[in-house]
């Protein structure tokens, strides 16, 4: 049974995961409960579900690794690290590494940034796309979808709204 690649961000209106410095402290709700919806994203269920996350350098670097201890972490870098623990460095074909480990049937959260994500887009491996809008607009940041992607057409199979951030859940068409 083949695993997944699911990727889960969130995004600005205007389409950044972070702003110019890498910050997400913009990453919050209006406080308006008027328009949500009986179903809430449930992030803890969908971490239930996974078993490696996959990360960039500069996501490691910010400590965000240290959110997945009981999980298996790839971070994908250029550096030679050592691996330790359950975090693994990784370079070279990443998609090609983390796809071996998807076929291998495991559910897989491609947790960001953006120049690592692109790589699986333009691949176009990503099994599901989980994204929630913040209803911010940046302005300038580190934006979520780089150029030159394929067209990849997408179902929605789940929305929910909370305090402003509309959740989609989103999974590849079937052709």
């Amino acid at each position: 049974m083949n695993g997944k690649i699911i990727l889960n961000l969130a995004i600005s209106l205007d389409g950044y995961i972070a702003d110019e410095n890498g910050g997400f402290d913009w990453i919050v709700g209006d406080g308006n409960n008027t328009l949500n919806t009986k179903n809430k994203w449930d992030y803890s269920e969908f971490l239930g579900d996974i078993d490696i996350v996959v990360m960039g350098k500069n996501c490691y670097d910010q400590g965000f690794h240290n959110d997945y201890k009981d999980k298996e972490v790839y971070i994908a870098t250029s550096k030679k690290i050592d691996n330790y623990e359950n975090y693994h460095f990784i370079s070279g074909n990443i998609v090609e590494i983390i796809n071996n480990l998807k076929n291998q049937g495991k559910n897989i959260f491609l947790f960001g940034g953006g120049r690592l994500v692109d790589n699986f887009v333009k691949a176009n491996i990503i099994d599901e796309y989980i994204i929630g809008i913040i209803p911010t607009i940046l302005g300038k940041g580190r934006k979520l979808f780089l150029e030159n992607n394929p067209k990849i057409d997408l179902s929605l199979q789940y929305y929910s709204v909370e305090d402003g951030i509309i959740v989609m859940k989103y999974s590849k068409r079937n052709k």
